[in-house]
């Protein structure tokens, strides 16, 4: 692949997991913002939970005088999205309903962020600039970043009813999973989840990526194709329990 090659990841805190590929973990929620870069153009994975969280990984970001061009939220909860305001001029990707729900949910949103610990003023500030997606994925969508490709797939519902995967192939693929799969913890499903189609949807990361591709959840550690074999079991168990 054609892909930049002196890009200081770990120097800036990401970690680097193929060519042009990294991830970095984000304080707080061990929630993941990933990072796609090619010559032309660089796509960013989730966007944190605040435009201060935003800001913060746009100034650590391994570019060498690139921007960021393209953004993929994963879904659309607040320590995922509203960091994107900090990254203008982007093309925003989500799974298709994300934008309606985005748009149409802000007391939601902010509601759920002041909940869980960000402070009234960041959250209302966040909210108040929400960018939502002008692309809508309903099936597969391929971006050419140059020399490197990546591949958008609406991989749920699981997590909740709008859940964006994407995968990068190479050696090894790198599937960014958003919450579909989580290391930190038990995989958390709350109101907006559906269970009983969550394994469907890990069977979906699977297959994308195979036996030999890393997986990066969307909070803790890289996992492997076991790991997500494993939660994905247990999901079921849980479901049929349920």
């Amino acid at each position: 692949m054609n892909v930049p090659t002196n890009i200081p990841w770990e120097e800036s805190g990401w970690e680097r997991l193929a060519p042009g590929v990294g991830r970095l973990r984000l304080p707080g929620w061990d929630a993941t913002a990933g990072l796609a870069v090619g010559t032309d153009a660089a796509l960013l994975y989730d966007t944190g939970s605040t435009l201060r969280e935003g800001a913060g990984i746009r100034a650590r970001m391994p570019l060498g005088g690139r921007r960021v061009t393209h953004i993929a939220l994963s879904h659309p909860h607040f320590d995922h999205v509203l960091g994107t305001a900090a990254f203008a001029g982007t093309e925003v990707y989500g799974a298709a309903g994300v934008a309606e729900l985005l748009t149409g949910g802000t007391t939601g949103l902010y509601e759920d962020a002041v909940r869980h610990g960000v402070a009234a003023g960041e959250a209302a500030e966040a909210v108040g600039l929400l960018v939502a997606p002008r692309h809508a994925v309903s099936g597969e969508v391929t971006l050419d970043l140059g020399g490197l490709r990546v591949l958008l797939v609406n991989a749920g519902p699981g997590h909740t009813a709008h859940d964006l995967a994407m995968l990068v192939p190479g050696s090894p693929p790198v599937v960014f999973c958003g919450d579909l799969v989580e290391e930190s913890g038990e995989p958390q499903a709350g109101p907006d989840a559906l269970p009983a189609r969550w394994p469907a949807a890990l069977d979906r990361l699977l297959a994308l990526g195979g036996e030999d591709a890393l997986y990066v959840p969307g909070h803790g550690a890289v996992v492997d194709a076991a790991f997500v074999r494993a939660q994905r079991n247990a999901l079921a168990v849980r479901a049929k329990e349920s």
